[in-house]
């Protein structure tokens, strides 16, 4: 190892340790590494394509080596400034807008989508690639631990240096946290006790016409104020919701009765979702109390009507349910088919329409939904969410039906939701940056459990994911991931009780090759005990997996900059500098994260960056020749 002298912040001169660049392996043949390497690229550009179609945020280091190789967007966004006359109209499931002309705002094109998903799904079974990607996991993995026997120390003494500072005091963000279970069990159950003594007689239902007082909810069901445990209200997850994704939904029925789900933890009864605000707002303060602490909530928007964003947003306005320490991002649940044999929707455009449509128009003109223009001031974007186990009996291609034809009882693959929400959300942030309105970014849950496909439309098309278990089985899929440094917000306490036992969830393998991952609690009314679910996420993580201040330091600043706070919250909380690459991003008196790792992430990521462009180089290839559709390119061994 050489080592390599930096000067800290503070004046004092310090060695890091750091693997000479590295070779190209010996064990791989040339033309395998070349192959692999063109592979690599061309994966790394189809995803750079749709995120700056749709003007999410493209790692800055990847994009760099890219733009090397002589590539450069071929997405321009020109200057539009006449304002739309006429409403927005759906065609083939993406909204178009109209004026005197149609508006020349871009969305993706259906075929090409089909024939990237073709090239990706291809490349990640291709022989060669995997071999080749699955060493240089295996390489990082190594590399890492050599890292932390020559340094772990100096990390630990930089720390130890810095005044104030330390894991309790710097920002943590939840990155992936439900509304409507963001409150743990005790302080929903002191919540409903305080309601029945307060509003006893206020009617929270109306069932047959009839309306229903509190006290008569609960004398119906033959329970009072004294009798009421964190027992008898059995919401929390338990061994026997493992595999069981309908137990677990089951769960967010207080005392298993949908009325009480309806009337406590809904923004749309007969109360206007009054109690619902009073305990959103609760959790903020709790929040704002602990200072360091901020999430990103989940709202659902179902697309069964045309107003449920104006019912959203008039529950969020009415009740004032702001904080500098909140963010919201409104979760879309794929339950189409449900709807559907319900008579609810005729079509999967339907819909889309009553998703999308509104949203459009509150775009063109603020004063058609006053209070929705309010609410989206505070919205950073769209998560797509479901149970991913659930067998799909269709596979997104040319075939498939368009939106308007799909009357089916089954429901749209995966793909098929994240195709067309990407698609739309792609034309609704043109409009809204000329606009000069915030743009909005896709975080799905995303590989959770269900086929691969899932993490391969993940990766082409959305900025951040939630969950990501299925990598630890893909490792082209992984090397990706770590290469184009998509974002990972991991939730292992709620894995264990659904999907995959702490023991072996793979955050610290993806922390320890440089993955981009966070930790978050997904729901910390089913899953957690304490006033801090956040912290109680940390803690159990580092008393498990061993992790050290530096690690859990890593995590808080990796929450920080996937999530969707804006860019000057984001220069208050690590520096303002933030945005550049290694060391020089990082400000340890604000992210307690030493100089070391950050130097040492970033060199790393340069270093098998560099490794795969000189490939591509050394083999001639030129990505404009190919006229920028990587489709042309042959995959090797593959037809």
């Amino acid at each position: 190892c050489s080592g390599r002298t930096l000067h800290s912040k503070h004046g004092v001169l310090f060695t890091v340790a750091l693997l000479p660049p590295t070779p190209i392996p010996s064990q791989v043949p040339f033309t395998d590494l070349l192959d692999a390497a063109k592979c690599v690229v061309r994966a790394l550009l189809i995803r750079e394509k749709y995120i700056a179609l749709s003007l999410q945020d493209f790692y800055p280091t990847t994009a760099r080596f890219l733009q090397q190789l002589g590539w450069a967007s071929p997405n321009e966004i020109h200057a539009y400034d006449e304002v739309p006359e006429t409403p927005v109209a759906m065609v083939d499931g993406v909204v178009h807008v109209y004026t005197r002309r149609k508006l020349d705002l871009p969305y993706p094109d259906l075929q090409e989508y089909i024939a990237d998903m073709s090239i990706m799904m291809a490349l990640i079974i291709n022989g060669p690639v995997k071999s080749f990607c699955y060493r240089r996991l295996q390489y990082l993995s190594s590399k890492f631990q050599m890292h932390i026997l020559l340094n772990e120390m100096k990390e630990l003494a930089a720390q130890k240096k810095v005044p104030h500072r330390d894991f309790y005091n710097i920002r943590k963000v939840d990155t992936h946290i439900h509304a409507s279970s963001c409150m743990n069990q005790k302080h929903l159950l002191r919540f409903i006790k305080r309601a029945m003594k307060k509003y006893p007689e206020e009617i929270v239902h109306v069932e047959k016409g009839k309306g229903q007082t509190l006290s008569e909810v609960f004398e119906s069901m033959s329970l009072t104020a004294f009798d009421l445990s964190v027992d008898t209200l059995d919401v929390h997850a338990d061994r026997n919701t493992f595999h069981r994704f309908d137990k677990f939904n089951a769960k967010y029925n207080p005392i298993g009765e949908s009325i009480l789900r309806e009337i406590f933890i809904k923004t749309d009864n007969h109360i206007e979702g009054k109690y619902f605000g009073h305990i959103i707002k609760e959790v903020m303060e709790d929040l704002e109390e602990s200072k360091y602490q901020n999430a990103e909530l989940r709202l659902s928007i179902y697309g069964r009507s045309r107003d449920e964003w104006d019912s959203l947003a008039k529950w969020a306005v009415r009740h004032g349910v702001y904080s500098d320490n909140v963010r919201w991002l409104i979760q879309v649940p794929r339950l189409f088919d449900v709807y559907h044999t319900k008579k609810q929707l005729a079509n999967f455009q339907e819909m889309l329409e009553n998703i999308f449509l509104p949203l459009f128009e509150v775009t063109v003109d603020p004063r058609s939904h006053p209070e929705l223009h309010l609410f989206l001031q505070h919205v950073v974007g769209f998560d797509s969410v479901d149970d991913e186990s659930k067998p799909e009996h269709h596979i997104f291609n040319l075939d498939s039906p368009l939106p308007a034809d799909w009357t089916e009882e089954d429901n749209p693959p995966y793909s098929y939701y994240l195709y067309y929400t990407y698609a739309n959300m792609t034309v609704l942030n043109h409009l809204r940056r000329r606009r000069g309105f915030d743009t909005f970014v896709l975080r799905p849950h995303c590989g959770e459990a269900g086929p691969i496909h899932h993490l391969v439309s993940g990766f082409m098309l959305s900025q951040n994911i939630s969950h990501g278990l299925l990598l630890r089985k893909a490792p082209v899929l992984q090397y990706l991931y770590y290469l184009a440094q998509v974002s990972i917000a991991m939730s292992p306490l709620s894995n264990n009780s659904l999907f995959l036992s702490y023991h072996r969830n793979p955050l610290p393998e993806y922390l320890s090759r440089g993955l981009m991952v966070s930790l978050s609690t997904d729901d910390p009314l089913q899953f957690h005990f304490t006033k801090e679910p956040l912290m109680e996420e940390y803690s159990i993580a580092a008393q498990v997996w061993k992790l050290s201040s530096c690690d859990m330091c890593e995590l808080a600043r990796n929450s920080v900059l996937m999530s969707g706070f804006s860019h000057k919250v984001k220069s208050h909380w690590l520096g303002p500098a933030y945005t550049r690459e290694g060391q020089e991003g990082n400000d340890i008196r604000r992210t307690n994260v030493p100089d070391i790792r950050v130097a040492y992430r970033c060199e790393t990521l340069c270093e098998e960056l560099q490794l795969i462009t000189q490939a591509v180089h050394s083999a001639e290839l030129d990505p404009i020749a190919e006229e920028d559709s990587l489709s042309m390119m042959p995959l090797p061994g593959a037809s």
